[in-house]
């Protein structure tokens, strides 16, 4: 989800709520500690250099019980953020503690912003070596002479 996307949400909503993706709900009493922009330049598996730029938004789960964002304030946050560090139009990469800091993408359903979670992945498998997934096939079909018909491409 990009910045624009919840800054539209954010205008007609009535509260800010998060949940993780098993439906796990973040306190409402959370703060947003960080809104900001995390820039990432890397060299990947394959020698290639790439360079990724996300807005960062830090959740936490304080003991302050009677605190409440409220989508006003967070708008606020956002449109400081914007000016004073030149904030684009990013996708949101969204911070939480779990056992660890967690990262996670965001996505919005049911009036409620989700914290979808994120996974590693090779990005240059044609470079790595990782080998190429192989053709599956039931022994039974073997063993019936069905596997490889004449015609069929497999011989």
């Amino acid at each position: 989800m990009k910045l624009s996307e919840v800054k539209h949400i954010l205008q007609t909503a009535d509260a800010v709520d998060f949940e993780l993706e098993n439906g796990t709900k973040v306190p409402v009493h959370f703060h947003v500690t960080e809104v900001g922009v995390v820039t990432k330049n890397f060299i990947d598996c394959g020698g290639t250099v790439r360079h990724e730029k996300v807005a960062n938004f830090q959740l936490w789960d304080a003991n302050d019980f009677d605190h409440r964002l409220k989508p006003q304030k967070l708008l606020n946050i956002i449109a400081l953020s914007e000016k004073a560090l030149g904030m684009e139009d990013l996708e949101i990469e969204v911070e939480y503690q779990g056992e660890t800091i967690g990262k996670y993408d965001l996505g919005y359903e049911d009036k409620h912003f989700v914290l979808l979670s994120k996974t590693t992945n090779c990005l240059a498998p044609d470079k790595c070596g990782i080998p190429k997934e192989k053709l599956k096939i039931n022994l039974i079909e073997l063993q019936s002479g069905n596997a490889c018909s004449p015609g069929s491409g497999c011989c």
